[in-house]
């Protein structure tokens, strides 16, 4: 048995059977993986894969049974590899992030340049996109960490730990109608008035669509963009009603803008950092993982190295982020 068998099956299950994409990603011949994968097979005695001809269908019994094992063996073999590298280098050279812009611009500064002070040597690269832009970083291993809100159907080859919650609020110009209303307003209120929010997902409905659809209501969303920056920029040129994340409300916002509470309005969202699973996180990566989720103990953190196939799961609530005015916790 040879690790660029396993590698090579991996690679087939995470490009969901697609011989031709597993290949590209692999940067080899798709002949070559058949090839590789009838080897293997042939050595375990088993079939790995159900077939209709040349196309794979899925796994069978046995191949959902060795998946796992695969998984463990080549991060424990990727394990094995940095901390040998780091052992006789002692030099990490960088560590790669994808997130959107919301964590980029209103969480991840204080915790990156608490980051910086403890590996000063490292050189971070912060890639900012949408859930489905950060799926394709991942796709293609130019990341070492994803960190987003949601989606997670697009992230399934990714180890994920809850960091933080977050609830929506409503910003409006101040002096705006709707303040009158406060934290009584209500979503058919909401859907009378132009919408300014976050560009929605393209696989999956946003819980905020679904939180209007549930209540037979279509939002008039007149302009999206990923960047709260920008929404705001346009709800204060009275484009509409901007709907964005409680950190994105500053304290310098407040002599232009007003936050209505909209917690009872739209659920509560957790944001999740992960890491591929087939890969251990090196000292950089473990450290920035026990910033971002604080909850994270230094017992957990080290089962997170060893590669257990259990992740740790928080003993506490999560905590929750708000912006410049804290909202009272009910």
């Amino acid at each position: 048995m040879k690790l660029q068998q396993l590698r090579f099956l991996i690679g087939v299950v995470d490009h969901d059977l697609n011989m031709t994409a597993a290949a590209e990603s692999l940067f080899t011949s798709q002949p070559g993986i058949s090839k590789q994968l009838r080897l293997l097979e042939e050595e375990l005695g088993v079939s790995l894969f159900h077939r209709q001809g040349r196309k794979l269908t899925g796994l069978t019994e046995a191949g959902e049974s060795v998946m796992p094992r695969a998984r463990r063996v080549l991060r424990e073999i990727d394990g094995i590899r940095t901390a040998a590298e780091e052992h006789l280098s002692g030099v990490y050279d960088s560590l790669s992030i994808a997130t959107t812009h919301t964590q980029a611009r209103y969480v991840l500064p204080e915790i990156l340049t608490k980051f910086r002070e403890q590996f000063p040597d490292v050189t971070l690269n912060l890639h900012q996109g949408t859930s489905e832009q950060i799926a394709d970083m991942v796709r293609q291993r130019s990341v070492d960490i994803a960190m987003a809100t949601g989606s997670e159907h697009l992230f399934e080859d990714l180890e994920r730990l809850p960091c933080y919650q977050w609830d929506r609020v409503i910003l409006v110009p101040a002096g705006h109608e709707l303040t009158s209303l406060g934290e009584s307003i209500d979503l058919a209120t909401l859907a009378r008035y132009p919408l300014v929010t976050y560009v929605f997902s393209t696989g999956h409905e946003s819980s905020l669509h679904q939180a209007f659809a549930e209540q037979g209501l279509e939002p008039d969303v007149v302009f999206t963009a990923r960047d709260a920056d920008v929404i705001k920029t346009y709800v204060k040129l009275g484009m509409g009603v901007g709907i964005v994340a409680s950190m994105a409300f500053e304290c310098d916002d407040s002599g232009q803008l007003e936050m209505i509470d909209a917690r009872h309005l739209f659920p509560r969202l957790t944001t999740w950092t992960g890491w591929h699973k087939d890969r251990n996180p090196n000292r950089p990566m473990l450290e920035l993982l026990k910033m971002v989720a604080p909850w994270l103990t230094e017992s957990q953190a080290q089962s997170i190295t060893r590669g257990n196939a259990t992740l740790p799961e928080p003993k506490c609530p999560l905590p929750v982020l708000s912006g410049c005015e804290p909202i009272a916790e009910d």
